[in-house]
């Protein structure tokens, strides 16, 4: 038997190759939708791809099961429950897909129907010889994970309750996949990171036997207990998720291959002006928050790239990328495992052309929490384009601080930048004035490790949003903090004031820096985030 894993990190996806080396008959599951590795390993290994096997219509990332059944000749295969805009084999509960010789040998997947996640979800047991008492082990899609179990809420706006689909799901697990024999690995769909669980570990396979002792929603419990325990504090879902569902489920344009177009900086900012497009500074955060151009959003592709341009930006919207140079193509390509095919173009080297422009740059505004609640008062941050001040010394920290790290756009460059300086004592919050007409309003009540500090209040007007997902939330958060994860901010924007100071924090600096860019970009004039986020907050309360 061949067995092949394919774990994509910045999605934390996971995708399998099994294939019998006897007859060289192949199956690829849940394959992401740039194609050409598994095309290669096949055959390198003698192997022929002819089913592409998807294990539920996904929502996190665009399947790659048309692009491969184009390149391979392959028949896509869904659950029997599944309704799909293209011709596919519909896999029966108990079903076996034999990939051995005439004579019923060789390696053998089992269906088994395991509705919950979604209706259609099946999972596949691999067997290397039919009659094997242990399986080698079970694919088991996004219905079990590595210490978690699917998320039962994502067909909701489809009228499928929660609850019904939890109630799906726990009969799913407890029927069939601890059926199984302890000694079987579970090889998984995603990962630690994923919006499609809560709590998925890091290891990206186990057993039956390791998951039935450790996995919080196996222990022995009421049907009601799980329903509930499954169906509560879940992970904000991405504004994008619906969207791939819907191209995954009705069908796609087939990924093009090739970089983005070079564009000038007059082309850019056309393309934003005339035709909504979106300028994404997808350098590192360090460089992003020291200078980027007026209004561009961020993600960075050092984090989870595709997920969070999906949180800020709604699909078809088109895109010019800010990439240093060399990573545009890698930006464009993690774009499109999402479905965000519509990019415009790039632009070559954003610091150079920083460099030649200081009158379109601007600096995040950026605070640490001591200043936020302490006796110093406010942090000034310039309405007009400025970034807040981070320490006594700005220009020393232009120069390439822990803080705003090392940026390609020269200090001297910065310089000519209005910068907005601290003012001790004052009591505004990153910018504009504090609204002192309804005193106590916005008084923090206390909630989570982290207070005030001494000799701080908010100032009546301040928004302090926390952008992590509700669990975070309710473990703690700083006082007075309203929760709206980032995952959702994009389509709750109008529940904020814009001509309201908006402070942002999440655990450690990135979703708030993000979420920053989202608002600025959306016409906000006042606001920050807090340095180091929660996990900053904490350590200084301890």
């Amino acid at each position: 038997m061949h067995f092949a894993q394919y774990y994509l990190d910045c999605l934390s996806q996971a995708s399998y190759l099994i294939g019998d080396e006897t007859t060289g008959r192949a199956v690829l599951v849940d394959p992401r939708r740039d194609t050409d590795e598994y095309v290669r390993d096949a055959e390198a290994a003698g192997l022929r791809i002819e089913l592409v096997v998807e294990t539920h219509i996904h929502a996190d990332f665009l399947s790659g099961h048309l692009e491969l059944a184009r390149a391979t000749g392959a028949t896509v295969c869904f659950g029997e429950a599944a309704e799909t805009g293209f011709p596919i084999r519909r896999l029966r509960d108990g079903e076996h897909i034999l990939l051995g010789g005439d004579d019923g040998d060789g390696v053998t997947l089992t269906v088994l129907a395991t509705p919950g996640h979604t209706l259609e979800s099946i999972c596949l047991v691999i067997r290397e010889h039919p009659d094997d008492e242990v399986p080698f082990g079970v694919l088991t899609g996004d219905t079990l994970f590595v210490g978690d179990v699917g998320r039962p809420d994502l067909l909701s706006a489809a009228g499928h309750s929660p609850r019904d689909m939890a109630a799906r799901l726990h009969h799913s697990l407890h029927t069939k996949l601890l059926a199984l024999p302890d000694a079987t690995r579970v090889f998984p769909a995603h990962g630690a990171g994923s919006a499609c669980g809560r709590s998925l570990s890091t290891e990206t396979s186990s057993t039956i036997g390791d998951q039935r002792r450790l996995n919080y929603a196996l222990q022995p419990m009421p049907e009601a207990d799980f329903v509930r325990l499954v169906t509560a504090g879940q992970p904000a879902t991405p504004g994008y998720f619906a969207h791939d569902a819907a191209l995954n489920r009705d069908g796609h344009p087939l990924l093009e291959p090739g970089p983005p177009a070079a564009l000038t900086l007059d082309e850019a900012l056309a393309a934003r002006d005339r035709q909504g497009a979106a300028l994404l500074d997808c350098r590192p955060l360090t460089a992003y928050t020291r200078a980027h151009l007026a209004g561009s959003f961020h993600t960075s592709l050092d984090t989870r790239f595709a997920e969070y341009t999906g949180s800020v930006l709604a699909p078809g919207t088109p895109i010019v990328l800010l990439a240093d140079p060399g990573a545009e193509q890698e930006a464009r390509l993690r774009l499109a495992r999402i479905g965000y095919d519509h990019v415009l173009g790039h632009l070559p080297d954003p610091a150079a052309v920083l460099e030649r422009c200081p009158a379109l740059i601007r600096r995040s505004h950026r605070i640490r929490y001591e200043e936020l609640v302490g006796e110093q008062g406010w942090v000034s941050g310039g309405a007009s384009g400025g970034g807040g001040s981070v320490g006594e010394d700005p220009a020393g920290e232009e120069a390439g601080g822990e803080e705003w790290g090392g940026s390609e756009v020269s200090g001297e460059v910065l310089a000519g930048v209005e910068m907005a300086d601290r003012e001790p004592g004052g009591r505004k919050a990153c910018g504009g004035e504090a609204d002192r007409g309804e005193p106590g309003r916005g008084e923090p009540v206390g909630r989570g490790a982290a207070g005030r500090g001494a000799g701080g209040s908010w100032p009546a007007g301040l928004q302090l949003i926390d952008v992590r997902n509700p669990a975070e939330y309710e473990a703690g958060a700083l006082p007075g903090a309203r929760n709206i994860p980032l995952a959702g901010l994009r389509h709750r924007i109008g529940e904020l004031d814009p001509d309201r100071p908006v402070v942002l924090y999440c655990r450690s600096g990135n979703r708030s820096v993000i979420a920053a860019a989202l608002l600025e970009a959306h016409g906000f004039g006042d606001v920050c985030d807090v340095l180091g986020g929660y996990e900053a907050v904490a350590a200084a309360a301890a």
